[in-house]
């Protein structure tokens, strides 16, 4: 869900088609390439179809999270309802010049806390890979717990959950 948020240094709000420039740099950094994936965007257009294709995504929300101050883009929140899970997921990306200050970890807590209080969801998620160990550590901050290692094709993905249930139970 959209929400505008705010914590002690950051401002959580929804990813707009201004944020081009920072979705080129977010999503070419290495750690997304690493752990996400390339997403095969180049430029300011390609960057303005991959955003409208996220607004366009039912159950599907980003949102940008910016130092208060000096209004930085430095990284996105997600919560995605996706088809094929029974619960919602949420996820996180940092540009790499901004890691280590808690910045994802402030975010993603003051999201989470948001969500929750909401009591619309039965479980909440959270999908890796098994090498992201950052992504882990953070997800463990925030209190989910590994419920499992499951084949997705080719690829084995960690879930990770508020509750400690099967996905897809």
């Amino acid at each position: 869900m959209y929400i505008h948020l705010e914590t002690e240094r950051l401002t959580i709000r929804p990813i707009h088609l201004k944020d081009a420039e920072f979705i080129i740099d977010l999503v070419n950094s290495k750690g997304w390439i690493e752990f996400i994936g390339d997403r095969n965007i180049s430029d300011k257009n390609d960057a303005k179809k991959y955003i409208q294709k996220i607004l366009d995504t039912h159950g599907f929300y980003y949102s940008v999270f910016e130092l208060k101050k000096s209004r930085k883009r430095i990284g996105i929140v997600t919560f995605l309802k996706r088809e094929d899970e029974k619960f919602p997921d949420i996820g996180f990306a940092l540009l790499p010049e901004f890691e280590k200050n808690g910045y994802a970890f402030e975010a993603s807590n003051s999201y989470l806390d948001k969500v929750k209080s909401l009591n619309e969801y039965d479980n909440i998620i959270a999908i890796t890979i098994p090498e992201n160990q950052k992504s882990i550590s953070l997800l463990q901050k925030l209190g989910l717990k590994h419920i499992g290692d499951y084949q997705k094709g080719k690829e084995t993905l960690s879930y990770y959950g508020l509750k400690n249930r099967e996905p897809d139970s």
